[in-house]
């Protein structure tokens, strides 16, 4: 491991939540591609499956920031255990009612109140923000966790589809709920590097993270980006069914995960100078001109090609977009902060899932990446009609010196790396 993440992992108990989280986190690539294969093998179509998983990515987003509010106010502990498991329980019933052909309405209230599932992800950066906040070492870990992400795009979409297509159709849900609920309890009993909940009092600001003007810009373009992000899995299954090898399908979406995670690896390394909104202009400006390529691709080959290449721009982008939040959210607030862009992602995909399910069924799976041309380019709409709102500091927060003696509100827009 190159030296900025070795570095990182100096601190103790840094190795424990960061494998925790990586079980916790894998249901985030599996659910959707695993619910997406299971449905079509029990004889349903595209439409239902992306209707399916566009629910349960909607519910997440409702419930996604309510859940991190109270681990704000609460504790990571006292909050995600019980939430994990009624999430469990629903995904169970789901389950249930696919395999026993229950009446397709029936799926639904069960996909709805899977969204309890909590953003493991928020949960891991927010202790590495505890550890490291203010100092370089912030970027390395911040880098690190999209690292993660990507890893887990990597095993889990081709490992959802395996498991669904070649054991039993159920087979990738069920071992997505095993990772959860392995990961949550392992992650929960790690209360050494726990951050410190912040209880309400009677002056305490009681207001949402969203308030902060930088974050809603954030979160308006990351629901145009989770649209990229749906349309591609949907489109991509789609595709390689098209061609004889549905299978393939999470081996080409890991490919794609497999591009962003190389240049995640890189980004973390660099040093930059300077300001992060106009890189981050540029990474979302990057994800929408790299869809062009998905939509000429005429075999499977150029697909593979055309996502490896997409997926470069992917979590330096993700990575500059961690450092945004850090600098708009208030400390109070940073669990839900980071939530609320997992939450734009989920009614992105949920979107992007949904229309693109019905482009396939209509119009074949490459026109499904018109869906996804398309949300790139509002995706780079709204980041620069939103710009100049990235300019201001976080609502509420006092300006906190960092480990070079300038002010954190003057450093907000500064990428600090080591």
């Amino acid at each position: 491991m190159p030296s900025p993440y070795r570095a990182i992992f100096a601190t103790p108990g840094t190795k424990g939540f960061t494998a925790a989280g990586l079980l916790g986190r894998m249901p985030l690539s599996m659910v959707g591609i695993g619910v997406l294969t299971m449905i079509t093998e029990l004889g349903g179509s595209y439409g239902l499956a992306g209707a399916l998983t566009g629910t349960i990515a909607l519910s997440a987003a409702a419930v996604g920031p309510q859940v991190s509010r109270l681990v704000d106010q609460y504790g990571q502990r006292r909050v995600l255990r019980p939430a994990t498991l009624v999430a469990a329980a629903a995904v169970t019933g789901l389950l249930i009612a696919a395999a026993n052909g229950w009446p397709s309405w029936t799926l639904f209230p069960f996909a709805v109140v899977a969204g309890c599932v909590p953003s493991v992800g928020s949960m891991v950066r927010a202790r590495w923000t505890a550890l490291f906040r203010d100092t370089p070492q912030l970027h390395t870990a911040y880098s690190f966790e999209s690292i993660v992400d990507e890893l887990c795009f990597i095993v889990g979409p081709p490992l959802a589809a395996t498991l669904s297509a070649g054991w039993f159709p159920e087979a990738g849900p069920v071992v997505a709920l095993a990772f959860l609920v392995t990961g949550v309890w392992w992650l929960t009993a790690l209360t050494a590097t726990e951050p410190e909940p912040h209880p309400h009092h009677e002056h305490t600001d009681r207001s949402s993270a969203l308030r902060s003007p930088g974050l809603q810009v954030l979160v308006a373009t990351f629901v145009a980006t989770g649209a990229i992000f749906g349309s591609v899995d949907v489109a991509t299954l789609a595709f390689a069914e098209e061609h004889g090898s549905k299978s393939l399908g999470g081996v080409f979406l890991a490919v794609w995960a497999f591009g962003s995670c190389l240049a995640g690896i890189v980004f973390g390394l660099l040093h930059f100078k300077g300001k992060a909104e106009p890189r981050w202009i540029l990474g979302i400006s990057a994800m929408a001109v790299s869809m062009i390529p998905l939509l000429l691709a005429g075999n499977l080959p150029f697909l593979a090609v055309a996502l490896f290449v997409s997926g470069l721009a992917i979590a330096p982008t993700m990575i500059t977009t961690m450092a945004l939040i850090e600098a708009h959210v208030p400390h109070a607030k940073l669990t839900e902060g980071m939530t609320w862009i997992s939450t734009g992602l989920a009614v992105g995909i949920a979107l992007g899932s949904s229309v693109a399910g019905w482009v396939v069924d209509s119009a074949g799976a490459r026109t499904g990446y018109v869906v996804s041309i398309s949300a790139g380019v509002a995706a780079a709409a709204v980041a620069f009609a939103g710009y100049r709102r990235l300019t201001r500091p976080a609502q509420g927060e006092e300006p906190a010196t960092d480990g070079d003696g300038d002010s954190r509100a003057a450093q907000h827009g500064t990428d600090r790396v080591a």
